[in-house]
């Protein structure tokens, strides 16, 4: 008969041990996942190109095939491969819409990876009450700015941001974004988190179907009133600093929006 004393120090380290092994098979298939996913989204498997095999990539990566399996899983169910029995994985037509699946705020990080962005109004300094109000400043003076974000040379985005003047500051002398008509692959997110002492860990998002503005259909090349669908995102650091308001509006002929959702621990 076991001590029970002794038991609940052991009951309690064998579910310890277990959610380490449970996070680092999260972190190996989830790694894979988002090299393949790179991979795909930057063309260097083009359309219907055979990914290597589960045996291939289980060797290259020192994972096991489950872990490989569980990563094609997720590309498949964003549809970026699909798979035939007996013959392989392959990378999905990609078709005219630019389709990204977005679970984290590293998912719209990445953005940089297949994307480009052009800016067409530099930032600079103004009074925007709603924005600073969004922003929970205590004046109304804001650091703006305005992009489209193309896909293959087709804007489907167009994006204006709105900072803090401290936050703005730190970007002053970035040319990607003070300079009208600058083409880059970066996203505002992943310049403030370079720069900011707390690291970018949150964004609280709202998504509405609205008319296109008429500036922001000139842009996008379409009809003022246009039908678009506009997202909302407010950043904000571990620290709970609220960083960065973007107001970006898509056009649904050049834009898909998936979002994956996961059951959380039973």
């Amino acid at each position: 008969m076991t001590d029970s004393g002794t038991a609940a120090p052991a009951g309690a380290a064998a579910p310890a041990g277990a959610a380490r092994a449970a996070g680092r098979a999260r972190s190996a298939y989830r790694g894979l996942a988002d090299d393949l996913r790179a991979g795909l989204l930057s063309r260097r498997y083009p359309d219907g190109a055979r990914l290597p095999t589960e045996a291939e990539l289980a060797r290259t990566y020192q994972v096991s095939r489950q872990t490989v399996r569980r990563a094609f899983q997720d590309l498949v169910a964003e549809g970026l491969v699909h798979r035939v029995p007996g013959r392989g994985t392959f990378a999905a037509p990609r078709g005219s819409r630019y389709l990204r699946q977005f679970g984290s705020v590293d998912d719209l990080m990445s953005l940089s990876v297949d994307t480009t962005m052009r800016l067409s109004s530099p930032l600079r300094r103004q009074i925007d009450v709603d924005a600073a109000g969004r922003l929970g400043l205590d004046s109304d003076v804001v650091q703006s700015a305005a992009f489209l974000r193309l896909h293959d040379d087709v804007p489907f985005c167009h994006t204006a941001v709105w900072l803090p003047p401290g936050v703005g500051e730190t970007l002053r002398s970035v040319p990607e974004l003070t300079e009208c008509g600058a083409v880059s692959t970066v996203t505002v997110i992943g310049l403030l988190d370079e720069r900011l002492p707390a690291p970018i860990t949150d964004a609280e998002q709202s998504i509405t179907v609205a008319a296109a503005p008429g500036r922001v259909a000139a842009e996008l090349r379409c009809e003022p009133g246009h039908p678009v669908l506009r997202i909302d995102r407010l950043y904000a650091t571990a620290a709970g600093e609220r960083v960065e308001l973007a107001v970006s509006h898509f056009l649904p002929e050049q834009y898909s929006y998936r979002v994956r959702l996961r059951r959380g621990p039973l």
